[in-house]
């Protein structure tokens, strides 16, 4: 009833194999992504969005595949540490022969890393991309933030590295990459009060990921392969942003 009053639709309803075919190839004509950026443009022309110019958080989550690998191997990639060949990592069969194994703390996951990029102000989500569970963040920050116009970039010490300040720095964007203590180079005073400083601005990105997985229920993939993930993640940014656009405006409202 909730999708007949929302599109219109009278009489027959498409069944559940048109919807899933509908969704399919607007993913495999890239589609989605068009559509996302449109009602993100929509909510600005409506003022409940900022633009997110002034400044973005980037950070990177982990979805479990909707398959179930057979084995579990030894060498599988400690999160944040390079990923070593993909002759080792995943020989195992599997349904989902993108999906790859990332050892996460004390707990092992079979999946995907999703990363997105908010606006620094409301956590309105930006942009998706989607990688296998063993990519490294600090390596994908330029694939993540192409494309994408902001003053400053906020990130946690994932993505810390030489290269990726010079990269910020190239393109005229304020770095706001949280410090990462080295052996023999603990952080100065000053990087440890820069980390609070930027940590003050993450909460945003870490609150979006949270109603991502509670809420929408994005812990684990329904689909296969690396492009239905990453857009069934595109999806779930949808609503979140209309989620949150409704309860901003509810917010004004209340208090007009």
């Amino acid at each position: 009833m909730d999708f007949m009053i929302f599109t219109g639709f009278e009489g027959e309803v498409p069944d559940e194999t048109t919807l899933c075919r509908f969704r399919g190839r607007l993913i495999e004509l890239g589609l989605l992504e068009t559509v996302f950026k449109q009602i993100n443009k929509d909510l600005e022309n409506k003022g409940i969005k900022i633009n997110p110019s002034k400044g973005a958080v980037v950070d990177a989550t982990i979805i479990s595949s909707a398959a179930r690998a057979q084995t579990q191997l030894n060498g599988v990639v400690t999160d944040r540490e390079e990923p070593i060949t993909v002759e080792c990592q995943n020989p195992q069969r599997s349904f989902d022969d993108e999906a790859r194994w990332l050892k996460k703390g004390e707990k092992y996951f079979f999946g995907y890393k999703g990363f997105v990029v908010t606006d620094s102000n409301h956590g309105f989500i930006e942009h998706v991309h989607m990688t296998s569970a063993n990519v490294s963040e600090t390596r994908e920050l330029k694939a993540v933030i192409e494309g994408l116009e902001m003053n400053c970039l906020y990130g946690d010490k994932g993505y810390a590295s030489l290269e990726n300040r010079e990269l910020l720095k190239s393109l005229k964007i304020e770095d706001g990459i949280m410090h990462k203590a080295a052996r023999n180079r603990p952080l100065t005073a000053t990087e440890k009060e820069q980390n609070r400083a930027i940590s003050g601005k993450r909460f945003v990105v870490e609150r979006c990921f949270g109603t991502i997985k509670r809420q929408l229920k994005f812990v684990r993939a329904s689909y296969c392969t690396r492009i239905k993930v990453e857009g069934q993640m595109i999806l779930k940014a949808i609503v979140f942003n209309l989620l949150k656009a409704f309860h901003i405006t509810k917010h004004i409202v209340r208090y007009a």
